[in-house]
């Protein structure tokens, strides 16, 4: 006899409840997303086997436990973490609930270095625009710069901190050589941000322009409320 156990976490909190059930040797065996027709939100299923846990119950009644995580009330628009560096056999699934949906799944870690093809509209067999491809396109350069940007001047600091320590310089000479290291990083940040923030932009656009435009409306006028309280609390 199979269990089946279901619980609720936050989208916040996915990530760190995969990471536990990883780290008690969980088999990942589905992943799902269902449509809620009466308000639009979307749920995710996420479907684990706790290996260990299910050599326990078939040793004693030949029965074990399939543990669920469910993330109810997604919006369209909300990201979505992916839990592909946790379990790689996620992908087809993560992918096949994006081309169905139109979800927004970030951080994929296999192939597409955090980003992976995306859809403009939220229909199956959706095109994706010219414009958020060429967004994309530049975001994942900026993303590689960026990355051996950060690479470089972290090498350059442990090696500048190996040399300190073995001509006795001190602290002071470490300290020295790490703030420029430090910028270099800080700038890479920036830069990656600024690209996520065009490309998130650009794919924003592709989905309004495919809405009815009264809902495009409405929805950019949301956005635009959001956007200014988001400035007010960072002025505060």
């Amino acid at each position: 006899m199979q269990k089946a156990i279901y619980t609720t976490v936050g989208i916040e909190e996915l990530l760190s409840h995969v990471q536990a059930l990883k780290g008690v040797g969980a088999r990942f065996v589905q992943m799902h997303a269902e449509r809620n027709v009466d308000d639009g939100s979307y749920r995710l299923v996420y479907t684990f086997i706790n290996v260990r846990a299910a050599q326990e119950h078939i040793a004693q009644d030949g029965s074990y436990a399939i543990e669920n995580l469910v993330v109810e009330g997604i919006d369209q628009y909300q990201e979505i973490p992916s839990i592909s560096s946790y379990y790689p056999a996620v992908f087809p699934f993560e992918n096949e609930v994006h081309d169905l949906f139109g979800l927004a799944i970030t951080d994929m870690q296999i192939d597409f270095k955090g980003f992976f093809y995306q859809v403009s509209t939220a229909g199956p067999m959706s095109v994706i625009t010219p414009e958020v491809k060429a967004a994309r396109e530049k975001a994942m350069k900026v993303r590689a710069a960026a990355e051996a940007k950060t690479r470089k001047a972290a090498a350059e600091k442990a090696a500048a901190a190996t040399g300190a320590a073995g001509e006795g310089t001190g602290d002071a000479a470490g300290a020295a050589v790490a703030q420029p290291a430090a910028a270099a990083g800080s700038d890479a940040q920036h830069d990656e941000a600024a690209a996520k923030a065009a490309l998130k932009a650009a794919e924003m656009e592709a989905k309004l322009a495919a809405m009815d435009p009264e809902k495009a409306a409405k929805v950019r006028a949301a956005l635009a409320a959001k956007a200014a309280r988001d400035k007010q609390k960072k002025e505060a």
